[in-house]
């Protein structure tokens, strides 16, 4: 298919309110993985972006006496400032109301339309629908008193004459689609819910309303304004170049990965491989449905007023912090409890303790024997496993991160910070110091915890980026440490003896709870 590029997404979040830290979570996955394709070498295309269009956006803007173009322009750019904060580097960020969007929409939407098997149709709906998620529900689906079982709030009656998709048609397709590739959908648990699904007998769903004028209007019937799904999911196309650029769609997509939510697994493991190949398009490669951040048992939503703005944890523990946290917290594909006494205790006992106390050790004795400058290692062995130990943990590394493995890839490498701790335990360089019999070796346990830190410095780099450059800065390397490459730059003995070293600042000052 002439694909060359790793090409990774989140979802579009809807800029109705600010983001919180249930939205930062799946934006920092998703930054983790593309950083570390990119530290592999790879080319990578990173998506993320805002979802636009729809009833609940235009509810917003008229409450708050606005129109809905004005709301959306006013609360984008919070969301841009939040992945700016958390060292998000996304390679493009669409907007739905882009004319680049809409284009490639109508595109998608004609290409169903007109493919010759009557997909899309006029039909008459009615039922009881939640604007928030988007979704029309049965009553046996809802909690009591009629609330949507997402978010807990009263669902709404309905009723008008749409255009459908005929999902229905496509179930065969869709089980010989997940049978022929069973790592399309992940974890396992997610699948068995989507096959699921399908096999308990597909719904045709509306595409289009009547009853507002805030989206893409049909191709065929402009009195129709598109509604949801082929507006939003259509994102991930139009970023590839879909409807602009054939060569370059042709180079990206499909997406390697969708990361996402569970709460919209369906419409992106069933309605959206379904559209496309009703449009004549590939599915995507895999679609990756983590769980839900959970505080005090209930999913992290404005809605239930659990919603904490990440500027009130990087305010107080650092961009980097924050980011090893969530992911070194929570497993991901499960759903996670946040607490601000487990984000205390990661922080010190990992970082400030851990990669923290072993960068802050080994740079203050550099400065005390040999005035920051790295020695010249002398044959003896003093490195002892070090080597080994960290080319078993990069294998593991690679292999976890390639199979989104988040947590376990970090404890691999953490395995390293553990080990380096403990040989400095083990070889006493401080005592070491005082023996001038015994300088060479000396010069090699301190060469060896150096060259160990500079390793660590490219290992983090995909989850800690700021903290990888002030290590890499300390260490007097130069240069950008994102331009590092595994397994080439991390194999031993890449550090050159008489480089000189600073100590600075501590990488990870400890945090105590309030």
């Amino acid at each position: 298919m002439g694909k060359d590029v790793f090409y990774i997404t989140t979802p579009i979040y809807y800029p109705n309110d600010v983001p919180h830290i249930g939205h930062a979570y799946n934006a920092v996955a998703t930054d983790f993985i593309a950083r570390y394709h990119r530290l592999r070498g790879e080319e990578v295309f990173h998506l993320t972006g805002t979802d636009e269009h729809g009833l609940k956006l235009q509810r917003a803007a008229e409450a708050a006496g606005m129109t809905p173009q004005a709301w959306v322009d006013a609360m984008e750019p919070k969301w841009r400032e939040v992945w700016a904060r958390l060292d998000i580097a996304y390679d493009v960020y669409i907007r739905t109301t882009e004319p680049r969007h809409e284009e490639a929409v109508r595109k998608i939407l004609l290409a169903v339309y007109e493919n010759g098997r009557d997909d899309i149709y006029l039909g008459h709906y009615e039922g009881l629908y939640c604007v928030s998620c988007e979704l029309y529900y049965n009553e046996a689906d809802l909690l009591p008193g009629e609330l949507c079982p997402i978010h807990e709030i009263p669902v709404e009656y309905f009723r008008e004459d749409n255009y459908f998709f005929r999902l229905s048609a496509y179930a065969e397709r869709l089980l010989e689609h997940y049978e022929r590739n069973p790592s399309a959908v992940e974890p396992e648990t997610r699948r068995n819910e989507v096959l699921s699904v399908i096999r308990s007998g597909l719904q045709d769903f509306s595409i289009s309303r009547t009853t507002f004028d805030w989206g893409v209007r049909l191709p065929w019937d402009e009195t129709h304004i598109n509604y949801v799904w082929f507006d939003a999911l259509t994102n991930y196309i139009t970023a590839a170049g879909y409807a602009e650029d054939p060569d370059r769609f042709a180079r990206v997509w499909p997406a390697n990965i969708h990361s996402i939510g569970k709460d919209i697994l369906r419409q992106h493991a069933v309605y959206w491989p379904a559209m496309l190949m009703a449009a004549g398009v590939e599915p995507p490669m895999q679609v990756w449905a983590h769980g839900f951040l959970t505080v005090g048992g209930k999913k992290m939503s404005k809605t239930n007023a659990t919603g904490i703005h990440p500027f009130e944890l990087i305010d107080r523990f650092g961009v980097d912090s924050y980011r090893w946290f969530f992911m070194r917290e929570v497993q991901y594909g499960q759903d996670g409890s946040f607490s601000y006494e487990a984000m205390v205790d990661r922080h010190n006992a990992d970082l400030a303790n851990g990669l923290g106390n072993l960068a802050s050790r080994v740079l203050a004795m550099l400065g005390t024997s040999y005035a920051g400058v790295v020695p010249e290692p002398t044959e003896g062995g003093w490195e002892a496993d070090l080597p080994d130990v960290i080319v078993q943990a990069v294998e593991r590394y690679d292999e976890h991160l390639l199979a989104v493995r988040l947590t376990a890839g970090l404890a691999a490498i953490w395995g390293i910070v553990s080990r380096a701790n403990q040989y400095l335990v083990e070889k006493e360089p401080w005592q070491l110091a005082k023996d001038p019999a015994r300088g060479d070796e000396l010069a090699g346990v301190l060469y060896a915890a150096t060259e160990t830190l500079r390793i660590l410095a490219i290992l983090i780099q995909p989850i800690m980026p700021a903290a990888a450059q002030r290590l890499w800065d300390q260490l007097g390397l130069g240069g950008a440490v994102d331009n590092r490459r595994v397994p080439s730059d991390v194999a031993w003995g890449g550090l050159k003896p008489g480089t000189v070293t600073s100590k600075g600042e501590a990488l990870f000052p400890r945090v105590e709870a309030d």
